[in-house]
């Protein structure tokens, strides 16, 4: 068994900027794998199937093959990738899980126009009719061609949407002042930046310019609107400064907000079609049911399902308050309320924890007492998703022609994907040369095989 000290190289290499390194490093972690000397957690139901990675932000800069590399030594049931507005980090991560042999999801993120709530909040506060949605399940980052432009524009109005959040924000922070090109996309591997990117190169930058702690702090007092003794503290916490730069330039009220409006970001009908092209399975976020759009919740998923949604998300620590009980009460009891009515409707729920941001958790406690009662419901969606993607490489996901023929209820299709996810892995799925074009037969099979946990 390897130690924990000689393991610690192949994990720094596992987050190089250099993709041919981290490829290298998995490559010799799995064959510890293969030769049982990786020390790791035995095989359990515990997963995160919402991780975005360094492709957008990840708050630990995980790769995508170090996030495969995490599921694989904490014994996760699946891992699932999530990135804002791009595919860039399926192929690595795919080809990281496969090699590790664990069951995996890709995914994306973005925000869409829901014209039948523009009147209302839905999950992104203060921002009527606006809401973040996912894709979930792409197996391959190849694009169709029927789905490139949607993707290129996609792509385009992220990069348009940051590059004019620089511009306001240099005049606020000036001397400080930003360039994409050579300041900010250096932050990410394929130049997909987000607001986060920009709080850490504004604070890395005025590092550089203010090199005494007396003066950096003035700057950030000033500029920010804090007292003195504040700024003192945030420049000893990088992730509390960004937060507060972020906060007060780039949110609501701040020079760089910038005011959404219906042209601002897909209708939800077009990024749900991106999404099907590609062979992958509309996601509904939710947030904490609290909202005017989420409030509603009948009406909510009612109208998802009516326009192709198929599954929903939930990031449950958003709904875990330890200082404060009444408000984790009345956050879990809104939880409790949406699974209720996801189960209600056989609409599979699957879970993560983002990692988008510094002190985010790397997996949820689905054995916890807030989460216990749903734990099944979750660990089914986990397993839905990943044997949704497997069957994919045959063309025959979740929502896929030969799906709907053969399993047209939605309960037997949970079922059949869910066994799938249980009783598969990419080895195991590979292993079958062919299989049979009945979902009967396919049930068969793999009824006569033991689970993997």
């Amino acid at each position: 068994m390897i130690s924990k000290e000689e393991l610690r190289p192949l994990e720094l290499e596992l987050n190089s900027p250099d993709r041919a390194i981290r490829k290298n490093a998995l490559a010799e972690i799995a064959e510890l794998c293969r030769n049982r000397q990786l020390p790791s957690e035995p095989a359990g139901t515990l997963h995160n199937m919402h991780c975005h990675t360094c492709y957008s932000y990840n708050g630990y800069n995980y790769t995508p093959a170090y996030i495969a590399y995490l599921a694989k030594k904490s014994g996760w049931l699946a891992a699932g990738i999530i990135d804002f507005d791009v595919l860039d980090a399926v192929e690595e991560f795919r080809e990281s899980a496969e090699e590790l042999d664990i069951n995996y999801s890709c995914g994306i993120e973005t925000r869409v126009f829901f014209k039948e709530l523009a009147d209302v909040s839905i999950n992104s506060p203060g921002e009527p009719g606006i809401a973040y949605h996912l894709g979930l399940g792409f197996d391959t980052g190849e694009i169709p061609p029927c789905a490139r432009e949607f993707a290129h524009t996609m792509r385009a109005q992220a990069a348009a949407r940051i590059k004019k959040i620089i511009g306001l924000v240099n005049d606020k922070l000036d001397p400080v002042r930003l360039d994409f090109e050579k300041d900010v996309t250096a932050l990410t591997p394929a130049g997909n930046a987000t607001e986060r990117h920009l709080c850490q190169a504004y604070r890395e930058k005025a590092e550089a310019l203010f090199t005494r702690r007396e003066t950096l702090a003035e700057f950030w007092s000033a500029k920010l609107g804090i007292p003195a003794a504040e700024a003192v503290k945030l420049i000893d916490n990088p992730v509390k400064l960004e937060a507060k730069i972020r906060s007060a330039t780039m949110k609501k009220g701040g020079v760089g907000y910038i005011a959404p409006t219906p042209q601002s970001f897909p209708p939800l009908e077009a990024f749900n079609s991106f999404i099907l092209e590609c062979g992958a399975i509309p996601t509904i976020a939710w947030l904490n049911g609290l909202s005017g759009g989420e409030a509603d919740v009948d009406r909510l998923l009612d109208l998802h399902i009516g326009k192709g949604a198929a599954m929903l998300n939930i990031i449950p620590d958003r709904n875990c308050y330890p200082d404060n009980p009444a408000r984790t009460a009345r956050h879990l009891a809104e939880l409790d309320r949406v699974v209720a009515a996801c189960v209600e409707r056989d609409l599979p729920v699957v879970i993560g924890t983002e990692m988008n941001a510094p002190g985010l958790k790397l997996v949820d406690d689905i054995n916890c007492e807030g989460l216990r009662k749903h734990a099944e419901t979750f660990i089914a969606g986990a397993r839905i998703l990943a044997g949704h993607t497997l069957f994919s490489k045959l063309s025959r996901g979740y929502l896929s022609d030969w799906a709907k023929r053969e399993l047209p209820g939605r309960r037997e299709r949970n079922a059949f994907y869910a066994r799938l996810g249980e009783c598969l892995t990419p080895s195991r799925f590979e292993t079958v040369r062919e299989w049979p074009e009945s979902a009967e037969k396919v049930k068969s099979m793999i009824d006569s095989i033991e689970p993997t946990a």
